[in-house]
């Protein structure tokens, strides 16, 4: 089996105009958030074989916990500044790319796009997981999906199994 995580980045900040939107950062809130779904990532995920993050501030400062947190040497990380804003196809298009050597890839990106990935992937799993899936994808939350072993290339929409989806406040409650 293969897997995929999709992590939504963590709060960011809006306090300072005239800041390109690419140059946001985590706020106070959005750090916790990204410190607090590192810890569970590490200890409740599977460990990816690859990250793939937005060149965004934003992403970039919620993938740091878990670099920091992940046993070394770590995965390899591509930032990419395709994976900005991307639309649910083009993050599609980006994880058929995916080596077929990489068992569990990590997706860090932003919504609406990461959302509406999860939403195509998702053909079965949990109910209470699909149905907090469904309601809403909330900044730092994490989809995690089983697909069908072989060829990225191959993966549809439907593919998907969900295993899990967590929100921040998930773990502080």
């Amino acid at each position: 089996m293969k897997i995929i995580l999709l992590l939504r980045h963590a709060k960011s900040a809006w306090g300072q105009p005239g800041l390109d939107d690419h140059e946001r950062p985590l706020n106070r809130r959005g750090k916790r958030a990204a410190e607090a779904m590192a810890e569970h990532i590490v200890h409740n995920a599977p460990r990816p074989d690859l990250i793939l993050c937005s060149t965004a501030v934003r992403t970039r400062q919620t993938l740091a916990p878990l670099v920091h947190r992940l046993s070394q040497p770590a995965p390899p990380i591509a930032l990419e500044k395709g994976l900005y804003l991307a639309s649910e196809p083009a993050l599609l298009v980006r994880l058929r790319a995916v080596p077929d050597d990489v068992r569990t890839v990590l997706l860090i990106g932003h919504n609406e796009g990461i959302g509406e990935l999860a939403e195509a992937l998702a053909g079965t799993g949990d109910p209470t997981a699909l149905d907090r899936l469904h309601e809403k994808y909330p900044t730092g939350a994490l989809a995690t999906f089983e697909t069908p072993d072989g060829s990225w290339r191959a993966l549809a929409p439907g593919d998907g199994d969900l295993l899990a989806f967590v929100r921040p406040r998930d773990l502080t409650a």
